[in-house]
């Protein structure tokens, strides 16, 4: 009990060293540049303490929980008793396609993690209310999802198979260029900002823990070279399935004017 108090103290001294500069910045542009009293300053002191608090409570939940659940999950996965189950040892032999409960639980992970993105959420809200109804909440965050669970399990793939990292992203950019030259422009900046909102706070933490378990259990692989990268991954999928969504939704859209 005494440990996880002190655990919680440090973390909101560090939470609260961290955060005190973007305080300052507000409150200065607010008083010496804008030159107006800050609006319900009570109720904004109160958000800043909920702010500092909650920032505390998930941060000590990363470290206590998310963190070392993605690190049992991939070494779970990569056991090799839970991947040659029912053959002899002698017989074992490590090939990309053994590992492919880690491509499932890859995709699974990251499609899940998305939608429950809060970033994300925001966004796809926006990003209706803007277009007057047109965007679809719901589909936009199905798109990105799907994207981020594609572009995790191919990064997994990565890693089991040892292969650079900048041929996928390399030839990911590629596909984003060739796309945004006949997407519809609408969706263009849409798309590229949804590929950064995927990135955040319940994404990041569980993505980093499968990529440094999974370097970190299967043999041959360097955490430092190989564990990271899987973010990503996850930034760039998302633009080409958002783009790809809305290809399809104008597709669609002219087939049912033609017919």
């Amino acid at each position: 009990m005494t440990a996880m108090i002190e655990l919680l103290v440090n973390s909101l001294y560090s939470t609260v060293f961290d955060v005190m500069p973007i305080v300052a910045i507000v409150f200065v542009f607010q008083v010496f540049v804008i030159r107006r009293a800050i609006p319900n300053f009570k109720r904004t002191l109160i958000g800043f303490v909920y702010v500092l608090v909650g920032l505390s409570l998930f941060i000590v939940g990363l470290e206590q929980a998310l963190f070392p659940l993605g690190k049992l999950m991939a070494a779970q996965l990569t056991d090799p008793e839970f991947i040659f189950r029912n053959v002899a040892p002698e017989e074992w032999s490590f090939h990309w396609r053994n590992y492919y409960w880690v491509y499932i639980f890859a995709a699974a992970l990251g499609f899940s993690t998305t939608v429950a993105e809060p970033a994300l959420i925001a966004v796809s809200i926006k990003a209706s209310a803007v277009s007057g109804g047109a965007i679809n909440p719901w589909g936009l965050r199905s798109a990105v999802a799907l994207g981020v669970a594609v572009g995790i399990s191919l990064g997994t793939f990565r890693i089991v198979t040892g292969t650079p990292l900048h041929y996928y992203i390399i030839a990911g950019y590629i596909v984003v260029l060739l796309q945004t030259l006949v997407a519809p422009r609408a969706i263009i900046a849409l798309a590229y900002d949804s590929g950064g909102v995927t990135t955040s706070t319940v994404t990041v933490p569980l993505v980093t823990a499968l990529g440094l378990g999974l370097a970190t259990s299967i043999p041959g692989r360097s955490a430092l070279i190989d564990g990271f990268g899987l973010i990503a991954f996850a930034s760039l999928f998302p633009i080409i399935t958002v783009m790809g969504y809305a290809q399809v939704n104008q597709w669609r859209t002219q087939r049912g004017r033609k017919n």
